[in-house]
């Protein structure tokens, strides 16, 4: 994993993708990548991977140039199982990432086009520097079209006529264009951006055990049939009603507050000192 540099501090992993000059999506980079997914894979004290930049500039530029110029530097990032697989090696790790158990986050606080907004958009959620970010989808510029899952990774976020726009338009969005559009959770100001994904990211490291998980896959239903999903809510919800360890913490909130009216007025403050 020598192109990422990973810190993990209290059940979160920051990895900062470091691969100069520009941090481009090439063999070297995925290959590290996909060593590091494999590794949080197994990884059950990890709950909460966030992909961050060394680069002041770049998250990532995009997906190496030369995989067009020469076609086989591509094809030799696959196995010969990839190979004959219908999805190719880049939508392969980003579905890799997409698929993790640990809630996924990326910090985009500078330029991030093509393959590299790819892998933002399969993590979970991102958020963006106000000053810095610029997010772009130029592939049909280039004579192609997204090929790491950009069609479907951003249709599914923000929709059909919005994708047509930053696909087939190729235009270049700012953070605040990509906040309104819905390809960020939140664009922040830059000195206000790594606090708060750092403490919202230690916040649901702390959840209780299963609880973002669960929470996770009622979520994921909810792009299937209604009712399957409202039944799979209900398995997962009443199974940790079910707990001790639920029910303990239910009377210690009860015993500080919750509840009454005082208490109401700052329940979460309440609720994230249990």
């Amino acid at each position: 994993m020598d192109k990422l540099n990973v810190d993990i501090r209290n059940g979160v992993a920051f990895a900062s993708i470091n691969n100069p000059p520009l941090n481009v999506l090439d063999a070297s980079l995925m290959i590290s990548l996909g060593q590091f997914v494999a590794s949080m894979q197994e990884d059950k004290t990890v709950k909460v991977i966030v992909f961050q930049s060394a680069d002041p500039d770049f998250f990532i530029a995009h997906g190496d140039t030369n995989y067009i110029v020469d076609p086989t530097s591509f094809a030799s990032l696959a196995s010969p199982e990839m190979l004959q697989a219908p999805i190719n090696p880049m939508q392969h790790l980003h579905e890799q990432i997409r698929q993790l158990s640990q809630v996924t986050i990326a910090v985009i606080d500078g330029f991030v086009r093509g393959g590299g907004a790819e892998l933002a958009l399969a993590c979970d959620m991102r958020f963006a520097s106000l000053e810095k970010a610029r997010f772009g989808q130029p592939e049909t510029l280039m004579g192609i079209i997204p090929g790491g899952g950009g069609t479907q990774y951003l249709t599914r976020l923000i929709g059909r006529a919005r994708t047509m726009e930053v696909i087939v338009g190729g235009e270049l969005l700012d953070g605040v264009m990509a906040e309104k559009y819905g390809l960020v959770n939140r664009a922040l100001p830059q000195a206000d951006l790594y606090n708060y994904v750092n403490a919202l990211a230690t916040r649901i490291a702390k959840l209780p055990e299963d609880v973002a998980d669960y929470a996770v896959k009622a979520i994921d239903a909810a792009s299937g049939d209604l009712y399957e999903g409202l039944t799979l809510e209900n398995q997962l919800c009443m199974g940790l009603f079910a707990r001790p360890a639920t029910v303990a913490r239910a009377k210690v909130a009860l015993a500080a507050g919750v509840q009454t009216r005082e208490g109401e007025k700052d329940l979460e403050g309440i609720l994230n000192k249990l």
